[in-house]
């Protein structure tokens, strides 16, 4: 028998301390160069989308490759196109950590419309209490003291 997958996922992680980097008008440009990194881990970006604190992508990911692998490539290779490209003042990062969530195929076009949806949504809710609803959802238990990092002003 041959081998066969539909590993889709519905991924998300903020910048560090939510800080509003990602800028309307380049978060296409951001999202073309997640596709190539999710393409050289044999998967396919779906949908993206978000604001300027985070992104939610929809992936389909291939079984050679660890989710953990997979996303630390992503993150990785868009912080470093996003400083070498010098889209904000200083150095870019994204926040420790993501959520990933499994989706069936026959909620995958549920999830790209809410992917879509993403400005539309935040006018409604923050990102916390988004991203904390999700965990919820898929029933994730958590300790609500390590879900964010926290910027420590002195």
């Amino acid at each position: 028998m041959s081998t066969h997958h539909g590993i889709l996922l519905h991924v998300i992680f903020s910048t560090k301390y939510r800080k509003r980097y990602l800028a309307e008008h380049w978060q296409d440009e951001l999202f073309g160069y997640i596709g190539g990194a999710v393409k050289d881990h044999k998967g396919s970006l779906l949908k993206a989308g978000g604001i300027e604190d985070h992104v939610h992508l929809l992936l389909r990911i291939h079984p050679e490759f660890a989710i953990s692998k997979t996303l630390q490539l992503i993150k990785t290779n868009s912080s470093k196109w996003i400083n070498e490209q010098r889209k904000i003042r200083g150095k870019f990062h994204w926040q420790r950590g993501y959520g990933a969530f499994s989706v069936s195929q026959s909620m995958a076009d549920t999830v790209r419309k809410y992917i879509a949806n993403q400005k539309e949504h935040h006018q409604q809710q923050t990102f916390e209490t988004e991203y904390l609803e999700c965990l919820k959802k898929h029933e994730i238990e958590y300790d609500p003291r390590y879900v964010f990092d926290m910027e420590i002003v002195t």
